[in-house]
């Protein structure tokens, strides 16, 4: 008695096993993904009362542009001219106690401007301080 062999493979494979992978993919892809968005914050508030001593002060506004007080009148002034006027004007402190820098940004301004003059002070072996608002009491 001769058996006969099924000698054909199946060529077929189920689908849903395969939609079950990607959807536990997408899943996964979902859930590890960043969706927040940058809203834009407040800066500190502080109950500090004593200021620190200051011989320049240098505004950041919310598009990157910088301004100071020049020969009394605030201006306007490029990255490069301020490292320039901030240099001059610390040259004219006699005690270097006294030295540093008021950073005064605006809410919204971006944080690498802000890191930029910090840097700026750093390297120039001066304090830098950001300003703040008051608490309301």
């Amino acid at each position: 008695m001769a058996m006969k062999r099924n000698s054909k493979v199946s060529a077929e494979f189920s689908m849903s096993s395969l939609t079950d992978i990607i959807f536990l993919l997408l899943i996964f892809f979902m859930l590890t993904s960043s969706l927040t968005t940058n809203a834009p914050h407040e800066l500190p508030e502080s109950d500090a009362k004593t200021v620190a001593p200051v011989s320049v002060r240098v505004a950041v506004n919310k598009q990157g542009v910088y301004s100071m007080e020049v020969n009394g009148s605030r201006q306007v002034i490029s990255k490069d001219n301020l490292i320039y006027e901030i240099r001059k004007q610390i040259a004219q402190v006699e005690d270097s106690e006294e030295l540093g820098i008021l950073i005064e940004a605006e809410v919204g301004t971006p944080f690498e401007k802000i890191t930029e003059l910090l840097g700026l002070a750093a390297a120039l072996k001066v304090q830098a301080v950001l300003a703040t608002k008051p608490k309301p009491s």
